[in-house]
């Protein structure tokens, strides 16, 4: 008489086609190793192509010199110092907000008292005028008066430059975040921000508009964001 029991053959069929399935990953999870590996070089290349505009700006501006040698006028801030999170400043609303809130754009920095000295003028026409040569690209660009007392601006001043932020900052804080040459101070330069928010190149005491301009207009050619 055969032993042979078609059940149990059944039931051993069924066990290893259980064990089988186990192996397989099941919907929606991950698979081990590999796919963990994989996700973390998908981030980093999702990373590498956010930052690729201001990457090349930055490298076509300073490694590939142009012809003749020539490099920028402005001096290249290094390392990237980010607008501080906790530098806030209050609006001409007398609302606080965060300076970094105005990431997304270029941003042109002077700094100086409210009461806005010749000098401190002088800048606030440099700034505007450079803004305005960049034409169509002009918008990209937002030029801001950290004032570092609560004092009023002058009405000329004031009615001159309505296209300026005018922002109260904490003085301290600004000298913290701003560096200056030797032998002046952060109110005597112009700073320009990138639209990551990274402080990257402060301008000399008595700039050159004319260069100035040419310094922006090759970071707004250089550059696909803000």
């Amino acid at each position: 008489m055969s032993t042979h029991n078609p059940r149990s053959q059944q039931t051993r069929q069924q066990t290893q086609q259980r064990a089988q399935d186990g192996q397989r990953a099941a919907p929606g999870q991950t698979g081990g190793k590999g796919s963990w590996q994989r996700g973390r070089w998908t981030l980093l290349l999702i990373a590498l192509v956010c930052a690729a505009p201001v990457i090349g700006s930055y490298f076509t501006y300073y490694v590939i010199k142009p012809t003749g040698g020539t490099t920028s006028y402005g001096t290249l801030i290094q390392p990237q110092r980010p607008i501080p999170d906790a530098l806030v400043v209050t609006g001409e609303d007398g609302k606080p907000i965060k300076l970094a809130s105005l990431r997304g754009r270029w941003l042109m920095i002077s700094v100086d008292s409210s009461a806005c000295d010749k000098p401190c003028v002088t800048k606030l026409y440099f700034m505007r005028q450079v803004r305005a040569t960049q034409a169509g690209e002009r918008e990209r660009i937002v030029n801001v008066f950290l004032r570092t007392d609560a004092g009023k601006v002058p009405d000329i001043v004031d009615n001159a430059y309505k296209d300026t932020e005018m922002l109260i900052a904490d003085p301290k804080e600004v000298a913290a975040w701003l560096p200056s040459d030797d032998g002046t101070r952060i109110t005597d330069h112009i700073y320009m921000v990138d639209p990551s928010g990274n402080l990257m190149m402060r301008f000399p005491k008595d700039a050159n508009p004319t260069k100035i301009k040419g310094d922006v207009t090759k970071l707004l050619r250089n550059s696909g964001i803000g």
